[in-house]
């Protein structure tokens, strides 16, 4: 990988935030002012920096880092001298940081005990594909205001308009140019009462009355019909993993809150 100096910086920078300062270390990187750098905190920034994929570990990314340090030391001493950590505003923003890296420190801690397993992820699966369904429905629809005005246009269908250029008049602006067209989706992509309009159609069929929803009637045309394309649990297992573990640590997170004594 290539080292790129103006952009290894920027990570090093988010990633020295998110570190305290260790109270014991073998031996020190530098000192500066009479202040010693641990070499401890440039060997973590190093793995922090290797994971990310921002550059393999190598003797100009360890230099840089030690630049970077003594230059950052450099400034917080100056910054102190000035008083600028006595200022409000940065005591708060202080505060902020430690209190989002300890958070991220137990969250961490409770994921790796609390593992989203193998079965709980099919049954997530399993729970999507049978809400999706095994068919993809391409439907268009007209959006408009009140039931007479809805009716009003089936009237003009039934007498051989076009439903295409009668779309025109939809309050769905982004549909209403082209043919109130809504794509393939399937019918839980929808809201309850506005799929159960077009899955009784037939390919071509307009629905026989308006079908009513919170933002309107609908007059709703069926296209086609065609098996679902749904992607293997494999191809989706990370992407449920990840949801998963987010349900989990705010399940954990509801937990806390409701036994703590808010006042």
């Amino acid at each position: 990988m290539t080292f790129k100096p103006a952009r290894l910086l920027l990570a090093l920078i988010a990633i020295a935030a998110s570190f305290a300062t260790s109270s014991s270390f073998a031996q020190n990187l530098a000192v500066v002012n009479g202040k010693a750098i641990p070499s401890s905190r440039a060997d973590q920034m190093v793995k922090q920096v290797v994971a990310q994929g921002q550059a393999t570990d190598s003797p100009q990314l360890r230099e840089a880092i030690k630049k970077d340090l003594i230059a950052r030391e450099v400034m917080m001493q100056e910054a102190v001298k000035q008083g600028y950590d006595k200022n409000p505003e940065v005591k708060q923003a202080l505060e902020n940081a430690r209190q989002t890296i300890v958070i991220n420190a137990l969250a961490k801690d409770y994921v790796t005990k609390h593992p989203v397993s193998d079965a709980e992820i099919k049954a997530e699966y399993d729970r999507f594909t049978k809400q999706t369904g095994d068919k993809e429905y391409h439907v268009r629809h007209i959006l408009v205001e009140n039931e007479a005005d809805a009716n009003a246009i089936i009237a003009k269908i039934k007498g051989g308009a076009k439903f295409e250029d009668l779309a025109k008049q939809s309050k769905d602006t982004g549909t209403a140019n082209n043919g109130g067209d809504l794509d393939w989706a399937s019918p839980s992509s929808f809201p309850p009462e506005f799929a159960a309009g077009f899955t009784g159609l037939q390919k071509g069929q307009v629905t026989e009355k308006p079908v009513k929803t919170q933002v309107g009637y609908h007059i709703i045309k069926l296209d086609d019909v065609r098996a679902a394309k749904l992607p293997a649990l494999d191809e989706v297992k990370p992407q449920i993993a990840d949801a998963l573990t987010q349900q989990k640590l705010a399940s954990y997170q509801e937990e806390m809150v409701k036994k703590a004594k808010v006042q």
